[in-house]
């Protein structure tokens, strides 16, 4: 690989920059696209497309696909020792490159899919653990493995990126910050995730990395696509943070770039980092349980279980729409984002078992945005049912009822906390069923006032014409007085009775 110094206008502006500390750091505001955007899409895309597989098994993480070059053609945790050879005989992995044309891409379409499953922002894999590049990178180490130079001769950050803006959605991008073929991990005892062989013949220093590839990627990426996101990943596993020199990282962003005012990033850059710094945390297939109000945060997970397209599974291992727009309901009542992927193939097509769930999203949303769309957690609404998430905005409360129960479900709702003489009974004014007549939701539920409570009893034999389990969620809209004023009734809504 050709070890030219890169071009060091790019290195130049991190120099330069004054660098924060992490209070500074940390004290910058979100921006507020972002906690009010509630739903984007990922996107795994790479030369791990034309492979596409990776056995599956029940182990935490062990169905992903985009680790083929660690996981089925290396060593990592490898249960397919002969497939590589099998399918791909006398071609390394990085040959596979070839075969990643994109031939079928249509940036348009992606973005018009993505806009109607109702998502708010999207984020592509500019650069996986692989190394390989989607754009054409200027970085001399690149040479012959970006989409510019092999594979499909096309800068495909940059055509979505376009076509997403024209769709009014935000785009960001994923970037891995360590690559298997320069750095070793304690993850595989000080050993690299890939054949040694490779690592030797593609890989560079690891101390001239963060200088010579990571920072002038980050300089580059920033100035040139003006990302909203950006969704770091892997420097958690190995790098100190004098490694990565994570603050002068922030720093430049925050101040210098172009993006300064709108970019989000995520927790992922060194050891140490995640749950303690960064505009967002980051979870994975649920990994962790969230964050709730303490800090915004972020839950991703494919639609199976893989992120990269993966032709081991069959429908039955994606998730159903009632699944993901539940997972969404609970990751946005818990505080947090959604970020959904989907994989493409190796010539572009997004399958259509992807597109179908992510079009049964939409439809849910067109319904029921409302209740997702710029709320926050519903603090003064609990319920002891599972199958209940509440969120919240000024003048409202939303009761996203899951999984069609088969008893009726009680939630509360308390006036505590909003000064001397406040009452449930003064707060709630009425309801509705987002997406029904009045005529119909007059028979769904039972809302009474009981002492300084608002209780709703909901009535499943009502609510459901089916008990299936992938019925949809189905969303109660409770309009309420802040400050606990008394006020009318919407006159499509209705009223509630209070216990006498």
């Amino acid at each position: 690989m050709n070890h030219d110094t890169a071009p060091p206008a790019h290195q130049q502006a991190l120099d330069a920059v004054r660098v924060q500390d992490w209070k500074e750091l940390d004290s910058r505001p979100l921006p507020r696209w972002y906690g009010d955007a509630k739903f984007g899409i990922f996107v795994h895309w790479g030369v791990f497309s034309v492979p596409a597989w990776r056995t599956l098994n029940d182990e935490q993480f062990g169905s992903y696909a985009e680790w083929y070059y660690a996981s089925v053609y290396g060593p990592y945790r490898n249960a397919d020792p002969d497939f590589h050879a099998t399918m791909f005989p006398d071609r390394d992995y990085r040959d596979l490159v070839s075969d990643f044309r994109a031939e079928l891409f249509d940036p348009e379409a992606w973005a018009s899919l993505f806009r109607r499953a109702g998502a708010r922002y999207v984020v592509l894999t500019s650069k996986h653990h692989d190394g390989y590049c989607l754009w054409p990178t200027e970085n001399s180490h690149k040479r012959g493995w970006h989409a510019g130079e092999a594979g499909p001769r096309r800068d495909l950050l940059g055509e979505l990126t376009n076509a997403v803006r024209d769709e009014g959605l935000r785009m960001g991008l994923y970037y891995s910050i360590p690559e298997w073929e320069t750095h070793r991990s304690h993850r595989v005892d000080g050993g690299y995730f890939i054949p040694e062989a490779d690592a030797q013949t593609y890989g560079m220093s690891e101390e001239a990395y963060p200088r010579e590839i990571l920072h002038q990627q980050w300089v580059e990426l920033n100035e040139t696509y003006a990302p909203a996101v950006i969704y770091t990943d892997g420097g958690e596993w190995d790098f100190s943070e004098e490694y990565t020199d994570t603050r002068r990282m922030l720093s430049w962003l925050y101040t210098d770039a172009p993006n300064a005012d709108e970019v989000v990033v995520n927790d992922r850059i060194h050891v140490g980092m995640p749950g303690a710094h960064g505009d967002i945390y980051s979870t994975e297939y649920h990994d962790l349980d969230g964050f709730g109000t303490v800090h915004p945060w972020e839950e991703s997970r494919g639609i199976g279980g893989s992120y990269g397209f993966n032709r081991a599974e069959s429908v039955e291992d994606y998730a159903s729409a009632n699944e993901l727009v539940t997972l969404l309901a609970q990751t946005v009542a818990g505080g947090g984002n959604l970020l959904l992927n989907v994989g493409p193939t190796a010539d572009g097509r997004i399958p259509a078992v992807q597109q179908e769930r992510l079009l049964q999203i939409g439809a849910w949303l067109d319904v029921n945005g409302e209740a997702i769309y710029e709320t926050a957690p519903a603090a003064d609404v609990r319920t002891a049912s599972a199958q209940v998430f509440a969120t919240s905005k000024p003048g409202a409360r939303y009761l996203i009822v899951t999984g069609s129960p088969h008893e009726d479900v009680a939630v509360s709702m308390t006036s505590t906390g909003l000064g001397e003489g406040s009452t449930a009974a003064r707060r709630v004014r009425g309801w509705d069923l987002l997406g029904a007549e009045r005529d119909v939701a007059e028979d769904l539920l039972d809302v009474r006032i009981e002492g300084d409570e608002v209780a709703v009893r909901l009535r499943p034999a009502a609510l459901w014409t089916s008990s299936s389990d992938d019925a949809l969620p189905l969303v109660i809209r409770l309009q309420v007085d802040e400050d606990g004023a008394t006020g009318g009734t919407s006159p499509a809504q209705t009223p509630v009775e209070e216990e006498r």
